[in-house]
């Protein structure tokens, strides 16, 4: 198994990379962070968390690109997000179950820290602006994913394919010009179809000239098309 476990480069206080949400800790909150963690290096393709496994840690993704997906019945899956530097990842098992409920994959070398989840949950109970904020941003991921569940089961595959590039380029790149770190495949669980029909669009998408794929990259070359493609869906 590749993934292993590396003494982190430098602590909290002076890491560049951390989860904003660690600038509401004070000194000694930090402190506790720093000697409960485990820092982790991910190769791309790599599983950082399998769903259904004990929660015995919340992770904070300092480097690399993961994708956060549901797996399905008969090997289908459908990724709910695309999770970014400095994201922190808790999830509905931090009070309910200690479960994953999900499955997170590292798109690209990856590096994500492993904060002890009675840590945690200590420093919510007993600071409430850190507390609020994780809330916030975790009821911001919950919308989104609401969001995206509306549009996946309204729109036709060329609307929901469309809705999956904009996601990647307004929610993700913030460019129209993109890494190529989801295959086809993976575009075909974040727009709920399948592979096949995945790569049939993706291709028309092409002829068409909304889009330019390559093996390292894709770009979008129409957007307003994409735009109305995802509004008629």
């Amino acid at each position: 198994m590749s993934e292993y476990f590396d003494k982190p480069p430098q602590s909290c206080h002076n890491c560049q990379t951390m989860s904003p949400l660690f600038c509401l800790l004070n000194s000694d909150e930090l402190k506790l962070v720093d000697a409960n963690k485990i820092h982790v290096n991910f190769k791309a393709g790599e599983t950082i968390k399998k769903q259904g496994t004990f929660m015995s840690h919340v992770l904070s993704v300092n480097s690399g690109m993961a994708k956060l997906y549901i797996e399905g019945i008969e090997g289908r899956s459908a990724i709910l997000r695309i999770v970014k530097p400095t994201s922190f990842i808790g999830g509905p098992g931090i009070y309910f179950d200690q479960r994953h409920h999900f499955t997170i994959t590292a798109l690209n070398d990856s590096s994500v820290c492993f904060i002890d989840l009675q840590v945690f949950k200590d420093i919510l109970k007993h600071n409430s602006l850190f507390a609020e904020e994780f809330l916030k941003d975790f009821s911001r991921d919950v919308l989104t994913v609401y969001n995206r569940l509306i549009y996946l089961t309204q729109k036709q595959m060329p609307g929901r394919m469309a809705d999956a590039l904009l996601y990647l380029y307004d929610e993700i790149f913030h460019e129209l010009k993109f890494p190529m770190i989801l295959s086809r495949f993976d575009l075909g669980d974040l727009s709920a179809m399948s592979h096949e029909s995945a790569v049939k669009i993706l291709r028309d998408f092409q002829k068409e000239g909304l889009v330019r794929i390559s093996d390292r990259e894709m770009e979008i070359l129409d957007e307003e098309s994409i735009r109305k493609i995802s509004r008629i869906g």
